[in-house]
C-alpha cells in the first residue's frame, strides 16, 4: 500500500478517505531529522509547515506529489520539485479563500473601531477604578480616532482569489476599493468598480492597504521603508498573506514614530513570533499567529482537496490541473 506523509493532523473525513487507498504517516513540521527519515519511502506528502527543500526530495525520490494544505507554497522547491517531475499542488478552497476574507476584514475592523484595545482598557486597573469608557489612559494606547468604515478607500495589493473577495466584501461595506496588481481584471472593475493604480499611488492616497499577494522572489520585501514613507498618517496597512512581503523593521518605527496609525498582520517575518519581538510593545498593531484560514469549513475542505490531488497522482492520474503549481511537469 502507498505511504502518505503529512505533518499535521488532517480532518477526519479526509483521513478516512485516504486510508481506503494509502497509509498515513505522521512526523512534526519542526522535527528536521523525523521529517527525513520518514520521506524516504513516502509515495506523497500533504504538508503544512514543514519545507521540502532540494534536502528532501534529494531523500524522498518516491514522492510523486506534495500537496500543500493552503495557498502558499513558499515553503516548497518547486523548481527542485520540477526537476523530479514531482507535482506541487496547493488548495484554494473557496472556504478558505472565504475565511481568509473574512478575517482580513476583521482585522480592518478591530483597527477602525479600536476593538482589542478597548478589550485591554476594560481589563485595566484604571477602568476598574474609574469606569471611565473613554479616557486619557485609552487615548494613549492607540492615539488615533475611531474611524467609521463608510466612503473609506480600502486598497488591495494583489486581486488574486483572496484579494478580491476582500475587495468585495469592503465594497459591501460601504468602502471605496482600488487595486494594484501586475495584471489588470477589467471584468472586475467593470463589474465592481474597483478602480486600477499604480502601488505607488495605492499606498498614497488609500485609508487601509491589505496585502494579498503570494510570497515570491518578486515580493519579497514589497513594502519596504520607502514604500510605507508613502501611506498617510492616518492609514492602517494589513497583511494576510506572508510575512516576507513585509520589513517589518521598517514596519516598526513607522508604527512607532507615528508614522501610519496602525496595523494587522497575521503574518510575520519569523513564524512563531518571538514574545520578546518589539513590535509586542506597540499599541497600535493587531498580531495573531498565522490563523487567517483556520476556519473548522476550511480545514476540511483544504484536506478533502489535497487527498483527492494524492488519490489521483496515487492512481495514475493527474491532480486537479486548477490546484497544480508547476504545470511545466506536464510538458
Amino acid at each position: 500500500m502507498s505511504k502518505v506523509l503529512t505533518d499535521m493532523r488532517l480532518h477526519d473525513d479526509a483521513v478516512d478517505m485516504l486510508s481506503k487507498v494509502a497509509t498515513l504517516v505522521r512526523t512534526g513540521s519542526d522535527l528536521r531529522e523525523d521529517l527525513l527519515e520518514k520521506v524516504r519511502d513516502a509515495d506523497a506528502a500533504i504538508i503544512g509547515g514543514s519545507v521540502f527543500n532540494e534536502e528532501v526530495f534529494e531523500v524522498g525520490s518516491r514522492l510523486k506529489i506534495v500537496a500543500r494544505h493552503g495557498v502558499g507554497y513558499d515553503r516548497v522547491d518547486v523548481k527542485a520539485a520540477s526537476e523530479r517531475k514531482i507535482y506541487v499542488t496547493i488548495t484554494p478552497s473557496p472556504e478558505l479563500i472565504e475565511a481568509v476574507a473574512e478575517f482580513a476584514l476583521g482585522l480592518i475592523l478591530s483597527l477602525a473601531k479600536k476593538i482589542p484595545m478597548a478589550d485591554r482598557y476594560v481589563r485595566s486597573e484604571e477602568y476598574a477604578r474609574t469606569r471611565i469608557w473613554y479616557s486619557p489612559s485609552l487615548q494613549k494606547m492607540d492615539s488615533s480616532p475611531i474611524v467609521n468604515l463608510q466612503g473609506r478607500l480600502l486598497g488591495i495589493i494583489g486581486l488574486g482569489r483572496i484579494g478580491r473577495e476582500i475587495a468585495i466584501k469592503g465594497r459591501c461595506l460601504g468602502m471605496k476599493i482600488q487595486y494594484f496588481d501586475i495584471t489588470r481584471n477589467h471584468s472586475l472593475e467593470k463589474e465592481y468598480g474597483f478602480e486600477y493604480v499604480e502601488l505607488d499611488d495605492l499606498l498614497a492616497d488609500s485609508d487601509f492597504v491589505s496585502v494579498s499577494v503570494p510570497l515570491t522572489d518578486q515580493t519579497r520585501g514589497l513594502i519596504g521603508q520607502r514604500e510605507i514613507s508613502l501611506m498617510k498618517p492616518t492609514a492602517y496597512l494589513i497583511n494576510t498573506a506572508r510575512g516576507a512581503i513585509l520589513d517589518q523593521k521598517a514596519l516598526h518605527d513607522a508604527l512607532k514614530k507615528g508614522k501610519i496609525a496602525g496595523a494587522g498582520l497575521d503574518v510575520v517575518e519569523e513564524e512563531p513570533l518571538s514574545p520578546s519581538d518589539p513590535i509586542l510593545e506597540l499599541n497600535n498593531v493587531i498580531v495573531t499567529p498565522h490563523v487567517g484560514g483556520a476556519s473548522a469549513e476550511s480545514h476540511r475542505a483544504m484536506a478533502i482537496m489535497a487527498c483527492e490531488d494524492v488519490i489521483k497522482v496515487l492512481q495514475g492520474k493527474r491532480p486537479d490541473l486548477s490546484h497544480l503549481v508547476n504545470p511545466e511537469i506536464l510538458l
